[in-house]
């Protein structure tokens, strides 16, 4: 019998314990790790920040759920993974040895790299629910005495997607309220040019974005280098198409939520072989360490290349269908080795998103992710925000349900139908 930890219990690590448990069977024990004892429908924090759902709405607890589907958890977080003992370190000091580990944490919030960013700066973030949370109370303070509004993303950042739906979102928010003309908004960010999104582009993201920051009465800053952040005030360069500074900006604010840069957890960075200098796993086409072949890696928490050089620094995201797939790809390979064979599939890098706009928004799907692509597509309506909410649905019921239906696979069959996703892919 082997013993297969987790390490992770958001999107990626809940789905992946699942798959492992569906495929394998109990003949081998599965361990969940998090750093708390909830899950965190982490798409809905947009909602959350302005009051559409409530924490408890978005979250689930977890050790008495784990337990009813025979996978042992533990909340407290890893302090340290030592992969040469095959061995991790957790937060009291006791150690849980692994036959084979899967590392799905995510990211750490680097707020530090931006002077006053971040909730315990100036700035708020919707990354966590709890962050979101204290977001919405900050809302409130704005709706009560209302003023300017900056959003947006730092340098470095690769995760776009929700920068624009918490803008527009809000832009609905405040229109129901009827205090829209009352918050002059502005959008900060490092890509090259709206609708970017770390991935040059996905069908005419460019001009759907454009567009839509026109209507809302948005403005904007592209290749944009926050530098600082004070209570009430931002600080940002603006720099040429060669990365040369070319103008200073400082703009006021009453509220402003800006998405950090990402970079590998405490638990994993600076492990020679295991991450990059930014602390992301590396990993082979089979989603396995190249140095500790016991060890996998899915979601956020892989290291991806840029899709390609930028004036100002972005990375690459990663979506929920690349998610899927890399866990999907990561339970049969283990499946393999447990059956003595060697690890055959690959993950999908392609992105598929649903950025909802709190009254519309935009679908994208790249396939593949870095270009040129097979299927570079993308579609505005009513329809996507339809969408996002049966997402919020059907996966709060599958991490409750112990499901695991790929919601993004099903998703993308019907908007491209079988046979183009088949030639795409």
């Amino acid at each position: 019998m082997a013993k297969i930890v987790v390490m992770g219990a958001g999107i990626g690590g809940i789905t992946q314990v699942y798959e492992l448990r569906k495929a394998l069977g109990k003949e081998h024990e599965l361990v969940l790790l998090g750093d708390s004892e909830r899950f965190e429908f982490t798409p809905s924090n947009p909602w959350v920040a302005v009051g559409w759902r409530k924490q408890d709405q978005i979250t689930i607890d977890l050790p008495e759920l784990m337990n009813k589907h025979g996978i042992a958890f533990d909340g407290q977080g890893v302090k340290r993974l030592h992969p040469e003992s095959s061995r991790l370190e957790m937060n009291d000091g006791s150690t849980v040895e692994y036959d084979y580990l899967v590392i799905a944490t995510g990211p750490k919030l680097a707020f530090e790299e931006v002077p006053g960013l971040g909730p315990d700066g100036h700035t708020q973030s919707i990354c966590k629910t709890g962050h979101a949370a204290a977001s919405c109370v900050n809302f409130e303070a704005l709706a009560a005495d209302p003023g300017p509004v900056i959003v947006g993303a730092a340098p470095g950042a690769s995760c776009f997607g929700p920068a624009y739906e918490y803008a527009f979102i809000l832009d609905t928010e405040l229109k129901k309220r009827k205090i829209r003309d009352k918050v002059p908004m502005h959008f900060v960010t490092p890509e090259p040019y709206i609708g970017h999104l770390g991935l040059d582009g996905v069908g005419d993201t460019k001009g759907l974005m454009e567009s839509e920051m026109r209507d809302r009465h948005i403005q904007w800053t592209t290749n944009a280098k926050i530098t600082a952040v004070e209570d009430g005030t931002m600080r940002f360069t603006e720099v040429d198409e060669d990365g040369n500074d070319k103008k200073e900006h400082e703009l006021p604010f009453t509220h402003s939520m800006i998405l950090p840069a990402f970079k590998g957890v405490d638990a994993v960075i600076d492990i020679e072989g295991l991450t990059n200098p930014r602390g992301f796993i590396l990993i082979d086409d089979h989603q396995r360490n190249p140095t500790f072949k016991n060890i996998y890696a899915v979601g956020v928490c892989v290291a991806i290349p840029p899709v390609g050089p930028t004036p100002v620094a972005t990375g690459a995201p990663k979506t929920g269908y690349m998610i899927e797939s890399m866990v999907t790809a990561t339970t049969h390979n283990i499946a393999n080795e447990l059956a003595g064979k060697e690890p055959e599939e690959q993950g999908s890098w392609s992105a598929v998103c649903l950025a909802d706009f709190g009254d519309s928004g935009v679908a994208f799907v790249a396939l593949p992710q870095i270009p040129p692509r097979n299927t570079n597509w993308a579609s505005q309506g009513k329809w996507v925000h339809v969408a996002k909410v049966a997402y919020e649905k059907y996966f709060l019921h599958k991490v409750r349900a112990a499901k695991t239906e790929p919601y993004y696979e099903k998703m993308v069959l019907k908007m491209l139908g079988a046979k183009r996703l088949k030639e795409a892919t």
